[in-house]
């Protein structure tokens, strides 16, 4: 069973109708399937346009956002790990060619680093961090 199709009548510039009577004149194409099916490609481009238009803007936003959470994150990483370094290796009150005490100072650290895996794996964690609370709800109850 066929599609059911609406005639329009249209109005081409003169170039426009040569070149659309040239591919028309292919074996197996029509000027209606020619028609149809660019006139399909041009409604679904704009419909992605506008969609691009409405959240674009919104989706740029979220990905910056994300990147400075990254780097945030990557920033609070090395801090965490470097001041640990600090205190368990150099902190110490260590003679500069110790180094079974420079050893001991990288065995801690490893272990607080298999530390802090088994927190995260468990699932179980040290600091909870808690939003602090806006001036407006300090005075209110719950």
């Amino acid at each position: 069973m066929r599609a059911q199709r609406t005639r329009h009548q249209l109005f081409l510039p003169e170039d426009l109708s040569e070149r659309l009577e040239k591919l028309a004149a292919r074996p197996g194409a029509s000027k209606s399937s020619i028609l149809a099916d660019a006139l399909t490609a041009w409604l679904n481009r704009r419909g992605a346009s506008e969609l691009e238009d409405r959240f674009g803007q919104r989706l740029d936003r979220v990905s910056m956002a994300l990147g400075r959470i990254e780097r945030d994150g990557h920033v609070l990483l090395e801090s965490l790990a470097l001041f640990i370094r600090y205190e368990l290796m150099i902190n110490a009150p260590l003679p500069e060619g110790d180094q079974a005490a420079r050893a001991i100072g990288r065995d801690r650290f490893n272990a607080f680093v298999a530390r802090v895996g088994e927190a995260l794996a468990s699932g179980h964690h040290t600091f909870e961090y808690s939003a602090p609370v806006a001036a407006d709800d300090a005075g209110q109850g719950g």
